[in-house]
């Protein structure tokens, strides 16, 4: 299964996060999906998860209301 390393500034900190799929790829908007629920999954309030049929740019929108910006993903197979 592939290695996704998603870069990205979270509060204008940089970060690195690692996850592994069993896909052959991972889109900006799905990787910026997944660190939202990361950072805000267990939220108390769900209004700031992106609703499941969100555009990618409302999703990317979302993300810089919640302070994720800059995301970029590589991917390396394992």
């Amino acid at each position: 299964m592939p290695h996704f390393t998603i870069h990205y500034k979270y509060d204008a900190e940089p970060r690195t996060h690692v996850i592994e799929l069993n896909q052959p790829r991972l889109s900006q908007a799905n990787a910026v999906r997944h660190l939202i629920e990361l950072h805000h999954g267990d939220a108390e309030n769900s209004l700031l998860m992106p609703d499941a049929e969100a555009s990618d740019a409302e999703v990317l929108e979302q993300a810089e209301v919640l302070k994720i910006a800059e995301v970029q993903v590589t991917a390396k197979d394992a």
